[in-house]
């Protein structure tokens, strides 16, 4: 199993989102986050300088078995990427266990439902 993270655009969220969901990845978190970038600049709003370093982004946190790595990134990179600097980060995480709360299963089974795999 792998842990992969992504950092995303905000505007690219409803994208990555629905290209996830077409690659069959129905379960995962979603964070707001703010981070610092190589970007460096002000905007002007009313007269009033505001320094933009403070990046806003969306981290994705999605656990997938094995097999559905690369299927998984490709979905995130082809709806996230605008081709600008800022499109954001895939980490892959390794991850050791996983347990479903509700029966107890443990590994691989707990991030499906095995009735769905027939």
């Amino acid at each position: 199993m792998k842990k992969i993270e992504a950092i995303i655009r905000r505007s690219r969220f409803e994208d990555v989102k629905e290209a996830l969901l077409a690659a069959d990845i129905e379960w995962f978190s979603y964070y707001d986050v703010r981070g610092v970038g190589k970007t460096r600049e002000g905007r002007i709003y009313r007269g009033v300088v505001y320094d933009t370093s403070s990046i806003e982004r969306i981290l994705l946190s999605i656990v997938v078995r094995d097999k559905n790595v690369e299927k998984t990134v490709k979905a995130v990179m082809e709806a996230a990427r605008t081709g600008e600097i800022g499109d954001g980060r895939i980490f892959i995480i390794p991850v050791e266990d996983s347990i479903r709360i509700r029966t107890g299963e443990r590994g691989d089974i707990a991030l499906y439902n095995a009735e769905q795999e027939k």
